[in-house]
């Protein structure tokens, strides 16, 4: 397996995207997760988010990571699809997001649903269209051979019947899912039997704990949490993210763990490192 990390950890810390480079280079990390941009953001232009802009060429910010020893294990395009506004706004954001992604030397792109219901629309009209939604984007995607993932996040991909029906919207090895641990749990699922559930499916994982605090207060009400306030191995949900790891070595998963913690500039996304690490040298899960 290859270890990796969403630039989100440095939102509140305000690094810009080179910055990441240099933490990932500097923890001899090699593989980074990020969000892209479709427009220009005043907080991005002056150095303050952690994310990349389509505006960017993607050819030269691979030469760039190349030089830190890093690579995209996933970029996120991940505007929710599953409201009215998915077709309008997100469909063409993913389509935008295609090309850029595959000259950037990204083999995958995150997508996902809406934290709530949709507004205004029944749960089979939200279905519908998101089925029509990513019938456009596979065919695309199968273009250009790029695997689309389908992120647990929101008010239907935590639901496991319904993320299973999302995955059956087309039949393409391009649509696979982004298993997310701490999302699973907040949403009141068990992340082991999630994991179970779509093991073939899983091509993408993103690794997050859960506070103690964080889950007493919304589990169950929440069904997704852009990252943890702790260190991951810090919270409730260290021994599911551990069980996880186990049925993904014996599957012969050998993708990538992207870490998704609160970073504070450093300090306790470094503390999760070292307990991913940790545990995967006790799980005997070798590392690339």
């Amino acid at each position: 397996m290859r270890i990796g990390f969403h630039t989100d950890a440095f939102n509140s810390a305000y690094f810009d995207f080179d910055k990441c480079l240099e933490w990932a280079q500097n923890n001899d990390v090699h593989n980074i997760e990020c969000g892209v941009i479709d427009g220009v953001s005043w907080i991005h232009g002056l150095g303050y988010q952690p994310h990349v802009v389509l505006y960017e060429d993607p050819l030269l910010l691979r030469r760039k990571m190349e030089n830190y020893g890093v690579r995209f294990s996933q970029v996120d395009a991940a505007f929710p699809l599953s409201g009215k506004d998915g077709p309008l706004y997100g469909v063409p954001y993913v389509l935008k997001t295609i090309p850029w992604a595959k000259l950037a030397g990204c083999e995958r792109i995150a997508t996902t649903d809406g934290l709530h219901k949709p507004q205004g629309l029944s749960d089979p009209e939200a279905m519908d269209i998101m089925k029509r939604s990513y019938e456009q984007i596979i065919e695309v995607a199968e273009a250009y051979e790029i695997t689309i993932n389908i992120e647990v996040h929101g008010y239907f991909t935590t639901n496991p019947d319904m993320m299973a029906k999302m995955l059956d919207f087309c039949d393409s090895k391009y649509l696979q899912m982004n298993l997310d641990t701490g999302n699973t749990f907040i949403a009141g699922q068990d992340p082991v039997a999630f994991c179970k559930r779509f093991i073939d499916r899983v091509n993408h994982v993103h690794v997050k704990d859960v506070s103690e605090s964080l889950a007493a207060a919304v589990r169950g009400d929440q069904t997704g949490i852009a990252v943890s306030q702790c260190a991951i191995g810090n919270g409730v949900n260290a021994p599911n993210i551990r069980k996880c790891l186990e049925m993904l070595r014996d599957h012969g998963f050998d993708g990538v763990l992207s870490m998704e913690c609160e970073g504070r500039g450093g300090p306790m996304i470094e503390q999760s490192l070292e307990w991913l690490r940790q545990t995967l040298a006790e799980l005997k899960i070798s590392v690339e």
